[in-house]
């Protein structure tokens, strides 16, 4: 006898994501599994996984009180859904992905609600202090909310407590 074989039809859905929450914590900050909700928190076009459309990558680095702080993997990505923020990343290299529709609006507040961490004009996180952001080598003269990365090679977050 050569077994019964169980064929299933359809497709198997993700539960339900959890809300977006945005984190007031000390670092590390993990990359959150249902990027869904933080995308849509954003405002930003859930694109497909592959949509690799009008590509920039801007090199992010972050530290609090000297300490570096890395950036997850798949930030911005949903693996369940298959989808993806217009910003993201792929790895822990630092480099952050500007890629599809929407990827020329992103701000770097909008990375940070993307990540589901708390940025303000002297917060990061749980962190509160002097804010300094450092563009392509020179501060930055818009607040986070406004500081548009397409275009930008590296920008610098340095928080001092």
């Amino acid at each position: 006898m050569l077994g019964t074989a169980l064929l299933l039809g359809g497709c198997v859905q993700p539960a339900e994501p959890a809300p977006a929450v945005i984190r007031e914590a000390a670092p590390p900050w993990d990359a959150p599994r249902d990027a869904i909700s933080y995308i849509r928190l954003a405002g930003m076009p859930e694109l497909p996984l592959d949509d690799r459309t009008d590509p920039w990558v801007v090199r992010l680095a972050i530290s609090i009180d000297g300490q570096a702080v890395e950036i997850p993997a798949y930030v911005g990505i949903d693996r369940p859904r298959a989808v993806q923020a217009p910003v993201h990343t792929h790895d822990t290299s630092g480099e952050v992905w500007l890629e599809g529709q929407g990827n020329r609006q992103v701000s770097l507040a909008d990375f940070f609600t993307v990540w589901g961490v708390r940025l303000s004009e002297d917060c990061l996180g749980n962190a509160c202090g002097t804010l300094t952001v450092t563009v392509d080598g020179s501060a930055a003269t818009d607040p986070p909310a406004e500081l548009l990365l397409w275009g930008i090679k590296d920008v610098e977050v340095a928080l001092t407590s």
